[in-house]
């Protein structure tokens, strides 16, 4: 139904908006950080579905799961916000709320199929492509290996992630899911080292 159609696509669609809205206006560790705030949302909303309940290791693991990111994103150092920054750092807020928000009304909708987060996709890729030619300026990637990076993040990250997140939040622990996201920055930075692209730390070991 419609309800379903807005949940959708204003999830998928509503997320990306402001998360690039709040790159191009904000520090990217400024707005990854704040960006950031959705999983720990996300264990405070699941209060609020039907026989949800937090306990306080729910929220304990949330917060220590924050507390890693932190340092992940800002190498161990603080975080200055700034005035100037605060358009971008507004949008990096809606972008946790929305993604947060979206994440736990899809429980109330988990006769859905997941196949239908196909057709979110496609619509979100539709108006990703609007957005694109009205306030971007377009680049083509110059080498076969960039063709691939995208193909291989359409498919991954921002493909079959989807899907998988879609069936974790109707049928999975929503709650621990939301812990759990915080593996996400720490899985990356693990990847940069690997790939020689970062320094192994004692924030690395930390978080």
């Amino acid at each position: 139904g419609p309800a379903v159609w807005l949940l959708g696509v204003g999830g998928l669609f509503g997320y990306h908006f402001f998360y690039f809205l709040a790159l191009r206006n904000a520090p990217a560790v400024d707005a990854s950080l704040i960006a950031y705030l959705w999983p720990v949302l996300i264990v405070v909303f699941s209060a609020l579905l039907p026989g949800g309940r937090l306990r306080w290791w729910h929220m304990a693991g949330a917060v220590l799961g924050m507390a890693g990111c932190v340092l992940l994103v800002t190498g161990g150092g603080s975080v200055a916000f700034r005035a100037e920054f605060a358009a971008g750092y507004a949008a990096a807020l809606a972008c946790a709320f929305t993604w947060s928000a979206y994440s736990v009304l899809s429980r109330r909708h988990s006769a859905v199929p997941t196949d239908t987060v196909a057709w979110f996709c496609g619509a979100t890729a539709a108006l990703g492509l609007l957005c694109h030619l009205a306030f971007e300026t377009t680049a083509w990637p110059a080498r076969a290996g960039e063709w691939l990076a995208i193909a291989a993040l359409g498919l991954g990250p921002v493909g079959a992630a989807f899907f998988a997140w879609d069936r974790g939040v109707k049928h999975g622990d929503i709650r621990a899911l939301g812990v759990f996201s915080y593996a996400a920055p720490l899985i990356s930075t693990l990847l940069l080292i690997a790939f020689g692209r970062a320094e192994a730390s004692w924030v690395v070991a930390a978080a």
